[in-house]
Formats: C-alpha cells, sequence, structure tokens
C-alpha cells in the first residue's frame, strides 16, 4: 500500500510539472520528440505501431506518428471499451473520430483492431530504470497481459517530458518495465535490462 501512495504522490507532483508548460512549450517538444523517435524507432513495412491521441497536457504524438506511417507503419491506437479493457483500432488518415471515455476519441467500430507490435506508452512519470507510473487505471498493464497471453511481446516504448522523471519508481510484482524510453532530450534503449514481470 506504501508503494501505492507513493505513486500516487509521484503522479500528482509530475503531472502538475507538465501541466506548467506552456503549449508553445508542449509543441516544440513534442516535435524534438518525433525526431529523436524517427531516428530510434527501427520497423518494416507493415510494422504494427501503438501510439495515441494526446488528452489534457500529454506529448502530442501525432507527429511521430505520421512519420513513422511514411516509413510503412500501420498505425493504431487504443480505444477503451469499458472500465477494464482497451483495444487498439487502426488509425487511418481522415478516419472519422468518436467520443470515448475520459475525454479520448478514437476509431469507431468499423477501424480494425491490431495486436500492435511496438507501443508507444503515454506515462505520467518514469524512472531511469525503465519503471514507469500511468494514470492508475491499469489499462496498459492488461492489454500488455493479454497481448502476451496471445504470443506477442510488444517492444514498449515510454512516452514523456524530461520534466516526468522521477529518482526511484516504486517496483510491484505485476509492474511491466520499459524497452526504452523517449522524451525530447532523445531515447533511452533500456532492452538490455528491460524485464517484463507479471505477476
Amino acid at each position: 500500500m506504501a508503494g501505492q501512495s507513493i505513486k500516487a504522490s509521484l503522479r500528482a507532483e509530475r503531472l502538475a510539472a507538465r501541466d506548467a508548460l506552456s503549449a508553445a512549450e508542449r509543441v516544440e517538444k513534442s516535435l524534438s520528440l518525433a525526431s529523436h523517435g524517427m531516428a530510434a524507432i527501427d520497423l518494416n513495412d507493415g510494422t504494427l505501431v501503438s501510439g495515441f491521441l494526446p488528452i489534457r497536457s500529454e506529448v502530442d504524438v501525432r507527429p511521430l506518428m505520421d512519420l513513422l506511417r511514411q516509413r510503412g507503419a500501420r498505425i493504431c491506437v487504443p480505444v477503451v471499451l469499458d472500465k477494464e479493457i482497451i483495444v487498439f483500432r487502426e488509425l487511418t488518415p481522415g478516419a472519422e473520430l468518436v467520443a470515448g471515455v475520459f475525454g479520448t476519441v478514437g476509431p469507431g467500430l468499423d477501424a480494425a483492431e491490431l495486436d500492435p507490435e511496438i507501443m508507444l506508452v503515454p506515462l505520467a512519470a518514469f524512472d531511469r530504470r525503465g519503471h514507469r507510473i500511468g494514470y492508475g487505471g491499469g489499462y496498459y498493464d492488461r492489454a500488455i497481459y493479454r497481448l502476451q497471453q496471445k504470443g506477442c511481446n510488444p517492444r514498449l516504448i515510454g512516452i514523456a517530458f524530461d520534466c516526468q522523471e522521477v529518482a526511484s519508481v516504486p517496483e510491484e510484482p505485476h509492474d511491466i518495465r520499459l524497452h526504452g524510453i523517449l522524451t525530447e532530450s532523445g531515447f533511452r534503449d533500456l532492452s538490455d535490462e528491460a524485464i517484463v514481470k507479471i505477476g
């Protein structure tokens, strides 16, 4: 329980730091992140990549998703189905987006559901070892677990601004470590250290 309390405190603190960035700073930093991401993310034609459509003060990964699509990736984004489950639906240029929960939008029922091979994971906070704090709902943990149960092993790349880094994230048995972290200052490859732990 102490770990959860510390995580909640770190989440609130780092989200406040993210909120404090001006809109212009977020645009500039998001474009820098996209540039670093293009240099760091290896993919083949048809590689399935999940991104996300930004809400609140999140990194805007749409420039990176556009660049990856130009290199041949198929892009999908998470859609919340209920209080427990998210699926990843293909995002095609010009596709109609429908309103979801938590202020999100995403592709409708006619969009293909994909199992991403590379996941761009939004973060509330992270540490240098690749431990992450999400928004507290556990959606990505459950989605990654379901993918692993299907025999998929997606590469997990955390997406955040530098100001969201903390010294240390408390570890819990169900936590899933990232294979890399992408911020406006560059990409940190943690794949040699990244150990996926599912309770």
